[in-house]
Order: structure tokens, then C-alpha cells, then sequence
């Protein structure tokens, strides 16, 4: 029994878990529908537990055949029985004794039967775990949908802006990875102008060593991000809470994400305007601060769009990059 018990728990957990998961993707759309199929798992799971219970315990599930032969056998066994005590009565005396009367009346009463506990604790514990599923399933279907919300929202702006979106690798590198992509795509590429950051030889070399913009390009876009960060560290340091090489060893050499701070060094670094399109449908603009002067053709090309999700992917927070739909 206990392991039919821990097969059920089992099962139970995993249920809870494929219930979460159906809600997390449901849209509004497909809410109701999402709920009620939920409903049915959990009711069919909650039968079928029952069930198994009661078969262990050897409990019949199915209604008992043959009643009229019953009757029919209790017939012919009164008419022995009468029979039978017809002739007994008609060969002992007709005084009963106080001691025989007594025999006599206990053995009429019925036997009680004893409660099987076993059972009893077996039925408490399987109601009890029915409870905790459907308190489960209710606040499941109560939590919201982040991520649904999220996506939602993201495509109501991208249909309004006229945004394609293109997916970047979510494998730490993404806003880097999403600049690149941009940047080669706008022409722009990703050697910075020489009259705005100078490259020293090995970001050179990282630059020239590109295979493609979307591959690898981020090690290009990272080198130039610690470099710029470097030769401007007055501007950075205020908002650091480490030294400005060790901040910049770790935008260089390792997978650490980017937020704000290499933003803002990287418009200004390649001459960008970024526009960052929130889950909430918030566009968050980071400029570089001397567009001005260029002309409305090369101002355009110089606007990068990005997305960034905080519910989406299961890594966590992501970017990817966004097009204009042509």
C-alpha cells in the first residue's frame, strides 16, 4: 500500500507541475480552454486514485450480480432449515431450560463486524491528498501569467511600431550579441569611427576576428564596451560598486550580463541612439548624445531597437534584437 501511496504522490506532484505549466503558456485566448482541461486532469487523476485504492483494499467497483439466485438459495435453505427444526423440535422436549434459553438469544443477535483501521486511515490520507490537489490546482489557476502578459504586450508593440523581431541565443552574451547583430545589419559594422574610440590592438584584433555579427560578434561588442568604460571612467565609476578593471574584466572576458551601464557606453561608443522596448510596452531610450549634427537618413540608421524580457525565457532577464519589418 505504501507504494501505491507514493506512486499517487507521485503522480499528484507531477500533475501540479503540468497544471502550472499549462497556465503559465495560456493566453487569453486560451485561458477558459487551459482551466477546464486542467479541471478534467485533476478530477480524472483523483477518480483513478480512488479507484486503484479500492482495488488494493480489495473493494468491489463493480454492482453485484446474480440477486435473484441469492433469493432463490435463501428459499431453499429456510425450507431445510424449517425441516431441520422440525424434526429437532419434534424430538426434544418442549421445557427449555433458563441455560438454553440464554444460549438462544445471544446466538440470535448478529455479530458485529470489527472496523478494519487499516482502511479506515488508508480512505482519511486519500481524502486528504484529493483536498491538497484541488487547493493546488485552485491557486494555480489564480497565479498570474507573467509570461503570457508579457508576450502579449511585446507583440502589441511590435505590430505597432512595424518591429520583426530576431532571436538572439539566450547564453549570457544576448544584449551584446543583439548590438552586433544590429549594427552589422544597419552597415554600420563593428569597428567604432576611429574619431570617436581609437581601438587599442587587442580589441582590434577581437574586431577583425569576427566570423559573423550574430555568432561571435559580442566578443567584438564586449571588448569595445570594457575599453570605452576604461577611457571613460570618470562617467562610470560613481555607479560601480567594484574598481572600474575589475568591472571591465568581467564585460571582456566572461559571459556577465549587460545592463544600463554598458548601454549607455555603447551608444556612445558607435554613435547610437537605443530604443529598449519594456514588457510593460515602456520604450526606454539611451542615447549617445551628438546625432544632432547628421542628417534625417543617417540619424535613422543609426537607431538600434531591442526587446527585453524579464519573464519570457527561462534564464531570466533577456534581450533580443528588432528589425524594421520591410
Amino acid at each position: 500500500m505504501e507504494e501505491l501511496l507514493a506512486k499517487h504522490r507521485k503522480e499528484q506532484k507531477d500533475l501540479q507541475a503540468r497544471i502550472t505549466q499549462k497556465k503559465k503558456s495560456a493566453s487569453k485566448k486560451t485561458r477558459k480552454g487551459i482551466n477546464d482541461e486542467c479541471d478534467r486532469l485533476q478530477r480524472d487523476v483523483s477518480e483513478r486514485h480512488q479507484t486503484e485504492i479500492a482495488q488494493f483494499n480489495g473493494e468491489s467497483t463493480e454492482p453485484v450480480n446474480g440477486i435473484e439466485n441469492l433469493s432463490i438459495d435463501n428459499d431453499d435453505d429456510s425450507k431445510t432449515t424449517d425441516k431441520e427444526d422440525s424434526a429437532t423440535s419434534s424430538q426434544t422436549p418442549t421445557t427449555d431450560s433458563p441455560a438454553d434459553t440464554s444460549s438462544a438469544s445471544q446466538s440470535s443477535i448478529p455479530r458485529q463486524k470489527k472496523p478494519n483501521r487499516q482502511k479506515a486511515r488508508l480512505a482519511r490520507r486519500a481524502a486528504e491528498q484529493a483536498a491538497q490537489s484541488e487547493v493546488a490546482a485552485e491557486e494555480a489557476s489564480k497565479q498570474t501569467d507573467h509570461r503570457g502578459n508579457e508576450r502579449e504586450v511585446m507583440e502589441g508593440v511590435f505590430k505597432r511600431l512595424g518591429l520583426k523581431e530576431i532571436e538572439i541565443n539566450p547564453d549570457g552574451h544576448c544584449l551584446y550579441s543583439a548590438i552586433a547583430c544590429q549594427l552589422e545589419g544597419s552597415g554600420l559594422g563593428l569597428k567604432p569611427d576611429p574619431e570617436r574610440m581609437p581601438l587599442q590592438g587587442p580589441t582590434q584584433a577581437r574586431v577583425e576576428n569576427v566570423a559573423s555579427a550574430q555568432h561571435d560578434g559580442y566578443r567584438a561588442v564586449r571588448a569595445v564596451t570594457a575599453d570605452f568604460i576604461t577611457e571613460h571612467a570618470d562617467d562610470f565609476q560613481p555607479f560601480m560598486e567594484e574598481p572600474v578593471s575589475q568591472y571591465t574584466h568581467k564585460i571582456k572576458l566572461t559571459a556577465e550580463w549587460g545592463g544600463q551601464l554598458e548601454l549607455s557606453a555603447i551608444a556612445r561608443a558607435y554613435g547610437v541612439d537605443i530604443n529598449v522596448i519594456q514588457g510593460d510596452g515602456r520604450i526606454e531610450k539611451v542615447e549617445s548624445g551628438d546625432l544632432e549634427k547628421l542628417d534625417e537618413e543617417e540619424r535613422r540608421k543609426r537607431v538600434v531597437w531591442m526587446a527585453y524580457y524579464r519573464h519570457t525565457y527561462g534564464l531570466g532577464e533577456h534581450y533580443n534584437a528588432l528589425v524594421q519589418k520591410t
